[in-house]
């Protein structure tokens, strides 16, 4: 017998959720839970009707992030959301990773550029690293969409990182410049996620990145494709993940303790110790194909809730 309703907040793009998630339907049946598929820009969904949000696959928000703010409050005023809206609202944007390093977590070294500062050519080059290759990106984008990598000691690339920074800063968007940490070529990134604060599986992300920004790329793709391999994390990793969820209470307004779901995503810098290249609290993937029985630990983590 069904006890409960919740929706599951996904993209019009994906209006049956990305496939990867469509067990957790039948999961939540099995516990008495009748979840679907909700549109969360769809303007005729009344949100009061369920017992609580979960955001899923809301993929296309990067484009309208104030409109998908507005939404995350506008739902959880009339029921419960997952996760909280003032942590969507926190993590949206990568300027976070200040906070993070703050609280003595550590994360890749960062530059930042705001388009406040009406920085020209010369002042931005002069941001970039010496040598090395370098990776520019906007702090609100998600699946690496305008996002590139330059070599420093290429001038034609440091040429067209100066413009993909330039317009970038030109509409208006923060700026992140970050050393490419070469250990990820044959490390990967570990992606270790959380449910209700205790780690549910780990996975390994091969590297992304392959060269310079290209406009038009990106136009229309949701997410790039990823090769995920599942994996046990290092102590230093579980480690430095554990840290990042414990200390989110202290960072974050609202938040009294663990939440829903966490994925925290390492990567090795250039002794192999593990820094944060992102944590994501809003609409991770969890690769569930991969671990089916992360489906049954994600329902019972969601029903705990309600």
């Amino acid at each position: 017998m069904t006890t409960a309703r919740i929706a599951l907040a996904t993209c019009s793009s994906l209006p049956d959720l990305e496939a990867d998630d469509a067990p957790l339907i039948p999961a939540l049946a099995a516990r008495g839970v009748g979840a679907e598929p909700v549109v969360w820009d769809d303007p005729s969904v009344d949100w009061s009707v369920y017992d609580a949000v979960v955001i899923r696959s809301t993929w296309d928000y990067t484009g309208r992030p104030a409109e998908f703010l507005d939404w995350t409050r506008r739902v959880e005023s009339v029921t419960r959301l997952f996760n909280p809206a003032s942590v969507i609202a926190w993590n949206t944007d990568k300027v976070y990773q200040r906070a993070l390093e703050s609280a003595g977590l550590p994360i890749v070294p960062t530059i930042w550029l705001d388009p406040e500062q009406n920085y020209d050519s010369r002042r931005v080059h002069s941001r970039f690293p010496a040598f090395g290759d370098f990776v520019i990106k906007p702090t609100i984008s998600a699946g690496s969409r305008d996002t590139g990598r330059y070599e420093a000691g290429v001038t034609p690339q440091r040429s067209m990182a100066i413009t993909h920074a330039k317009n970038l800063l030109s509409a208006g968007r923060h700026v992140m410049i970050q050393r490419y940490l070469r250990n990820v070529d044959s490390a990967g990134e570990s992606a270790l996620v959380f449910f209700n604060g205790e780690l549910s599986h780990t996975l390994r992300k091969g590297p992304l990145l392959d060269g310079p920004f290209r406009p038009g790329e990106s136009e229309g793709v949701l997410y790039k494709d990823e090769v995920m391999t599942v994996r046990e994390p290092s102590a230093d990793e579980l480690d430095v993940a554990q840290r990042v969820v414990a200390a989110l209470p202290d960072l974050v307004p609202g938040v009294d303790g663990p939440l829903l779901y966490t994925r925290v995503d390492l990567i090795p810098d250039d002794e192999g110790n593990p820094v944060v290249l992102e944590l994501e609290v809003i609409e991770p993937s969890f690769f569930f194909t991969l671990v089916p029985e992360a489906v049954e630990r994600y329902a019972d983590a969601i029903v705990a809730r309600l």
